[in-house]
Parts: C-alpha cells; structure tokens; sequence
C-alpha cells in the first residue's frame, strides 16, 4: 500500500507564489526506523510526520527530517502543519516536537508558531553589504554546516533579504527557512519581515521573554503517493 504525502508551501507571497515545499505524512503510516529513508526519498528541505490528533484534540505530536537528519524543531514544518491540519478540520494550539512544545496560533490568514531561539539549528550568519549581494551569492562559496546571508531591505521598516546555504544540513539552497528567521530575529533582537530566497516571506516577531515567532502564508501544492 502507498504512503500518502501531502505537500504544501509555507511563506508564499501575498499572491501564493514561492514558499518552501513541505512534505506532510500521517506517522502511523512509517515506522519511526523508515522516517529517515523516506525523508531522503522525498528529497524536500524537510519532511514531517505527525500523529494526527483526534477531533476536539487540541495538541498533536511531530518528528522532522532533512534528508539527511532529524531536527528537534524547525520552523517551515511547524508553520506548514498547524495550517493544514486547521485545513482538515481538526486545528491544534500546540505541537510537540522533540524540542518542546512549540505553540501555534491563527491571525488572519497567517499562521504563526512560538517557539526559542535555542532550539533551532545553529546558522552561520553573514551580513551583506546589500541585498545585491544576497542575490549575487552562490552556494559554493558556503560549502559547509548552515549558513544564512542576510541585508537591510528598509531597516526604518525591520525588513531584511535573505538566503541560507545548507550542505549540512543536506539541502544546497533552502527557499524559506523558519528556524533561521528565529535566529536571526533573536540576533537582531527585533520583529522582521523577511523575503528569502526568490521571494519567499517570513514574518517574525520578537520578545525579550526568550519566546519568538515566525510566521507566514501556507497554500495547498499537491498529493502525491510514494
């Protein structure tokens, strides 16, 4: 029997375009010892498993996979969930991730996750002189780990370009990445707004109680079955 994937993108634009593919699976479909192998099938940035809550359930549990590796906690894959599972009918306010509990809220047509700093991957950041020379940035010149490049697109108005090279984390240029926008937002001690990569975005907000956003537009891509 197929494993159904069901594939959105989260941080589009206000039009639906862009956004970073997420793969979204039911967890009691793969046993946990298959979840790495199928991540690296899928091929996506990242790959979630979530045990689907049952309804009136507000709480539902997640594991993600880069193809290369589990991460405690991510930013695109909690966004991406908690606003398709609203879409199913059964939203939730929490997620558990190995991390921590990761809480989510709806505003709007947003979705937003709250989670710290410290549970995100570790990035090298680079700040730029411009956002050209964002743009102009090629992923071989970052071959290793995680590596996010950053510029003032309007700093009067707290907003940045980015990309983020990720070879360590087996993915060579990431289109939206959640867990750096926590990063950066705490780096900069600061809410954002932030376009990545062709022009994804991400908006953050910052709060000197250790907890942060990020948030941003999911739309429905497709189902495929693997």
């Amino acid at each position: 029997m197929g494993i159904e994937v069901n594939v959105v993108r989260v941080f589009t634009d206000e039009n639906g375009k862009h956004g970073n593919p997420l793969g979204i699976v039911d967890a009691s479909l793969v046993p946990e010892s298959e979840r790495q192998a199928l991540a690296a099938e899928l091929d996506y940035s990242e790959t979630i498993f979530v045990d689907l809550p049952a309804v009136g359930d507000a709480r539902a549990r997640v594991r993600i996979f880069t193809p290369t590796r589990e991460l405690p906690f991510a930013g695109h894959p909690t966004v991406g969930v908690g606003w398709w599972l609203n879409r199913q009918g059964v939203p939730v306010t929490s997620l558990d991730a190995p991390a921590g509990v990761v809480a989510v809220r709806r505003s709007g047509e947003l979705t937003w996750v709250r989670a710290q700093a410290d549970w995100a991957p570790e990035f090298a950041i680079y700040p730029l002189d411009s956002t050209e020379d964002v743009l102009a940035a090629h992923s071989s010149d970052y071959p290793d780990g995680g590596n996010y490049l950053w510029a003032w697109q309007d700093e009067l108005e707290s907003s940045i370009r980015t990309r983020m090279f990720g070879p360590g984390l087996g993915i060579t240029e990431d289109e939206a990445t959640g867990a750096a926008a926590i990063r950066i937002t705490d780096h900069l001690r600061q809410s954002l707004l932030i376009t990545q990569g062709r022009g994804s975005v991400l908006r953050t907000t910052y709060s000197t109680d250790g907890w942060l956003e990020v948030g941003g537009l999911v739309e429905f891509d497709r189902s495929r079955t693997v």
